[in-house]
């Protein structure tokens, strides 16, 4: 079975600081709340559909995947065959977790259209193309064997030891995945994190901390940084039109 549009969910407590900085970020305004899910509500594109979306939770903030697939069920009953925990289902969607726990919700494909990059005042282009899989050394092998298993994608293999690929999807597709090899292990479960692209990597840079990033550390090709919620993500030298 063929995976279809990948799409990422901000999970937050309190909407507030999340929903205003990443909204400038990319240049979308933020939508109404989802009917019949009013704790939804995406970042809306002038063109194409969205692909980025905050959900309220009760608990503490983090970062979920959103697979569209052909059949859910039947989905979902060959990732648990690959090491998948399954987590509940409800009418709209079967939330499982990787081996590492990280969630993933499956839901029914539709079509869609990939929005364009939103161009700055430099003139650059910029938007989000790529979240980053961050692994616990003691979860490396079983993390990357999964995600091959749910994403069967291009496979691109990368020089640095820090990183143990990236999957690629089709034309149309609007995010790619990098998967990164964390430095010391925490204890704690696999995570993600979100990485702009930007044609423009300085420009993207001082637009994010005009808007009240924080920069943590320059890496090669990339600066990471943390939101005004303190949640990590990345500016990237990727092109805004990747993958």
């Amino acid at each position: 079975m063929s995976a279809g549009w990948l799409h990422v969910v901000l999970d937050v407590p309190t909407t507030g600081p999340t929903a205003g900085f990443w909204s400038a970020v990319l240049g979308w305004p933020l939508g109404d709340p989802w009917p019949g899910h009013p704790e939804l509500r995406s970042f809306t594109p002038p063109d194409g559909d969205a692909y980025v979306h905050l959900q309220q939770v009760d608990g503490p903030a983090g970062r979920h995947l959103d697979l569209e697939v052909d059949d859910v069920d039947a989905e979902g009953e060959r990732l648990v065959g690959v090491g998948a925990v399954r987590v509940r289902r409800t009418p709209d969607w079967l939330t499982l977790r990787s081996p590492g726990g990280l969630p993933l919700c499956l839901v029914a494909a539709r079509q869609r259209t990939r929005p364009g990059p939103v161009t700055g005042p430099t003139g650059s282009g910029r938007r989000l193309v790529q979240v980053c899989l961050d692994l616990p050394p003691r979860l490396v092998d079983v993390e990357a064997a999964f995600w091959r298993a749910v994403l069967p994608w291009r496979e691109v293999a990368l020089d640095d030891p820090e990183f143990v690929g990236r999957r690629v999807p089709p034309p149309g597709h609007p995010i790619q995945v990098l998967l990164q090899r964390l430095a010391d292990d925490d204890g704690g479960p696999t995570r993600l994190h979100l990485d702009l692209g930007a044609d423009d990597l300085a420009a993207g840079v001082d637009l994010v901390q005009r808007l009240g990033a924080e920069r943590v550390h320059d890496g090669g090709g990339f600066i990471a940084l943390r939101d005004p919620a303190g949640s990590l993500f990345c500016v990237t030298a990727n092109k805004a039109d990747a993958p």
